[in-house]
């Protein structure tokens, strides 16, 4: 045995051993801090893939604003598996193609620190009211309030051009007969003429600072906001617009 340690007493041999396991496990507990302080950095650094998918769906959220009816979102989750670095501001985009409503496709970028782009796949939904045939209709007939009903459904997955206020129908005719509960759409509906052929309309010559009212014979019929031609009394033909209230507008420089 050591001569040295033969000396000392055993109450010192104690103290040093005590001194010496407290050291160890010191040392021990400042390396497991460093490494979970070196493993949360390594977490801290991964992109919450989470948060992309809420990017994608409040960015789809601000592309339906206004839309005539509930807005529902739903995303495609992420692979659990990828491994992206963090982004600071990543962005939303519409890839060529995409479109708003239905299912779409939504890109994300980060274009710093580390540059990469991913797509995401997600469903917009919009739950509103659009007018359908309340009875069948004939080709022709012009539409009142009783022969429409509200439905209501999602109108991502209708054709386009429905109406979701009846008032944008009441008052025009259908170009082919329907049956009950058809969806009413803009090409299935003939604006009714406000100016009929051969017949008599007040035309107005507008100028800067003056106005002039004459008659003459239409020789086409029209809808507002349509052109139509005018024979006048003294034979010319004149080119105006019809207005709501069957008069010919003529604007003259």
């Amino acid at each position: 045995m050591n001569r040295h340690l033969k000396s000392t007493p055993l109450h010192l041999l104690t103290v040093y051993l005590l001194a010496g396991m407290t050291t160890l496990l010191s040392n021990a507990q400042a390396q497991s801090k460093v490494e979970a302080s070196a493993g949360q950095a390594t977490q801290e650094v991964q992109q919450d893939l989470g948060a992309l998918n809420q990017k994608v769906k409040e960015f789809l959220m601000t592309q339906s604003a206004g839309s005539p009816g509930k807005v529902e979102v739903s995303t495609t989750p992420i692979d659990p598996n990828l491994r992206l670095n963090f982004c600071p501001a990543p962005e939303a985009f519409f890839p060529v193609g995409s479109r708003a409503w239905g299912k779409t496709s939504v890109g994300i970028r980060c274009s710093a620190p580390s540059a990469w782009t991913i797509y995401i796949q997600a469903n917009v939904s919009i739950y509103a009211e659009y007018s359908v045939a309340a009875a069948p209709l004939a080709q022709g007939q012009v539409l009142k309030n009783n022969d429409l009903q509200m439905q209501k459904g999602d109108l991502t997955i209708l054709p386009a051009g429905i109406f979701t206020n009846p008032a944008q129908v009441i008052g025009k005719s259908v170009k082919m007969s329907l049956a009950a509960g058809s969806v009413i759409r803009q090409d299935m509906i003939k604006l009714q003429s406000v100016v009929q052929q051969n017949q008599t309309v007040r035309v107005l010559s507008i100028g800067q600072g003056f106005s002039i009212s004459t008659e003459g014979q239409a020789l086409s019929s029209a809808t507002e906001d349509q052109a139509v031609q005018v024979r006048m009394v003294s034979g010319q033909v004149i080119t105006g617009t019809a207005n709501a209230s069957g008069q010919v507008i003529v604007n003259s420089k």
